[in-house]
């Protein structure tokens, strides 16, 4: 354990039973994965092995995510709430987060209609997809298509052929600006989804993912 490990771990508050709450989210998209706790020790772990470690207070025993599944997540930072008293770690995820196998352990509507018991499976189209979430899920499905190569489909094509993907781009995005000057608010965010479509997929093809594209924007960002 480092000295400035040390100190990082200090400034957390531990309640009585020595533990803190968790929250793991995916640093590339957002989405909140799952909440679990942590202890002083599996903190530590934590902050010096760059994978989550946590704590079961079923168990009462230290834990390494994905240790039996593989499903590891590993650490790109650690945030701390204005009390000290809870995390949120932003990870990068090695297959899915929940036991279930599903993607995220909140994988249930609190208000939709699947069956409320533990480990019980997602209602079809539920929760409902968020503004948030739609690059993540188009970039999923993107790469399932380059992975799956399905006969007939239009995203394959166009990863085949890269030429045909530009003039896209520059086909769409030539009618989002016809649209802003004289068509609905509502073409226009449908001609601006057709613009995002496919330079995601101009992107994939030549290797770069909307991550990398999001963490420019990131570093060109001033300070008001």
């Amino acid at each position: 354990m480092t000295v400035q490990t040390a100190r990082d771990a200090a400034k957390v508050r531990f309640d009585e039973r020595g533990l803190v709450p968790c929250v793991m989210q995916d640093a590339r998209s957002g989405e909140v994965l799952t909440l679990a706790y942590m202890n002083e020790e599996t903190l530590l772990l934590t902050l010096e092995s760059r994978e989550i470690h946590l704590y079961s207070r079923s168990r009462r025993e230290i834990w390494r995510k994905g240790a039996t599944s593989g499903n590891i997540q590993r650490v790109r930072q650690i945030r701390y709430d204005c009390d000290g008293d809870a995390l949120v770690a932003l990870v990068e995820p090695v297959g899915p987060a929940c036991h279930t196998g599903e993607r995220s352990c909140f994988y249930r509507d609190l208000e939709g209609t699947a069956d409320p018991e533990v480990d019980a499976p997602a209602a079809p189209g539920e929760p409902a997809p968020l503004p948030y979430e739609a690059l993540a899920e188009l970039e999923r499905t993107l790469l399932s298509r380059q992975h799956n190569r399905p006969m007939g489909s239009y995203t394959v094509e166009l990863l085949e052929d890269p030429r045909l993907a530009s003039e896209k781009v520059r086909e769409e995005a030539a009618e989002v600006v016809k649209a802003v000057s004289s068509e609905s608010e509502e073409r226009v965010a449908e001609e601006g989804a057709d613009v995002v479509y496919h330079l995601a997929v101009l992107l994939l093809a030549r290797g770069v993912s909307m991550a990398e594209v999001l963490q420019i924007l990131n570093g060109r960002r001033r300070s008001s």
